[in-house]
C-alpha cells in the first residue's frame, strides 16, 4: 500500500528557481528507481516561497530503499544545497482549515 508524503523545502536566499527544477524532476528521478506509484506528484508555493510537494511512495519499504539508493541520496544532496526542508507545520499557509497553496504543476 502507498504512503503519500507532504514535503516543505524552503529556499536558501536567490535559490528559488533552482529549487523548484530539482523538485520538478524529483518524482521522475524516485519512479525511475521504481519507488513511487505513477500518481501525479503535486507542486505548490506557499505565500512565503516554501514549495511544497506531494508524492506518493510504493510502500513504507520503498522509502527504506530510497535511504540507501545512491542515485536518489545523490539528488537529496543536489536538494539539499538549494534549501532547508522544513515541517509543514512551519509553513503558515497549513495552520488554516482549508491550506491554500499556489500551484506549480
Amino acid at each position: 500500500m502507498g504512503r503519500v508524503v507532504i514535503v516543505g523545502y524552503r529556499p536558501k536566499t536567490g535559490k528559488g528557481i533552482e529549487l523548484l527544477h530539482l523538485v520538478e524532476s524529483h518524482v521522475a528521478s524516485l519512479r525511475e528507481e521504481g519507488l513511487v506509484t505513477a500518481r501525479e506528484a503535486q507542486i505548490m508555493k506557499s505565500a512565503d516561497g516554501c514549495i511544497i510537494e506531494v508524492f506518493e511512495w510504493e510502500s513504507p519499504e520503498a522509502i527504506q530503499h530510497a535511504h540507501n539508493n545512491a542515485k536518489v541520496q545523490e539528488l537529496w544532496a543536489e536538494i539539499g544545497k538549494v534549501c532547508d526542508y522544513v515541517p509543514i507545520a512551519e509553513i503558515e499557509e497549513s495552520k488554516s482549515l482549508f491550506s491554500e497553496f499556489a500551484s506549480l504543476n
